[in-house]
């Protein structure tokens, strides 16, 4: 005798609504990765999510509110996923030079780049930057304790974004030799006697 099979659990209107966004915004990182911030347009976010264009607008009306959405979505998950790898406590600067590589720097960077010139995403992106420091200051404290003061961690995520940006222009080889000479000076600069 077949036991009676269930139907399968109906999905919320909360869980669809969640599964929709994270489709929408990893398609709007990936599309920042892939084609730039100027090709990313709302059709080819709805080309990549496979949503209609109806749902992309109404979780977010403008591009705008869009990619910069999409930005915020990919630091929480990157920061999560710095922080929950196994951890010695003495990691160091390392980790902070490789939290500005990946999707979400080329993302960011992409954002960056266009807001110098467009005052309407400069404007948006005012609060993502204050989230990504804030994030970033969250990671800086559980990776490195009181090592560094808050004036020394700030330098030190300023010079990551420097090294990050300069990268696009350097091979891997170049960009290792460089950090294997930069390292160093810059770990004995924030030593403390």
């Amino acid at each position: 005798m077949t036991e009676p099979t269930q139907a399968p659990r109906r999905r919320t209107q909360a869980e669809r609504t969640a599964t929709t966004r994270a489709l929408i915004l990893d398609a709007t990182v990936d599309a920042l990765v892939d084609v730039g911030y100027a090709a990313t347009t709302t059709q080819e976010v709805n080309r990549r999510a496979g949503v209609s264009r109806g749902a992309l607008l109404h979780h977010f009306p403008t591009r705008e509110s869009l990619v910069v959405a999409a930005v915020g979505h990919l630091v929480e998950r990157r920061l999560a996923e710095i922080l929950s790898r196994p951890r010695t406590g003495d990691e160091g600067l390392e980790i902070l030079v490789e939290a500005f590589s990946g999707p979400l720097f080329d993302a960011a960077l992409e954002l960056w780049v266009a807001a110098r010139c467009d005052v309407r995403l400069r404007t948006a992106i005012i609060p993502l930057e204050q989230q990504v420091s804030d994030a970033l200051a969250v990671g800086c404290a559980e990776l490195f304790g009181d090592r560094y003061t808050a004036a020394e961690l700030e330098l030190s995520i300023e010079l990551a974004r420097g090294l990050a940006v300069s990268r696009i222009l350097r091979s891997p080889d170049a960009d290792r030799a460089l950090l294997d000479h930069l390292l160093p000076v810059w770990k004995e600069l924030l030593t403390h006697d």
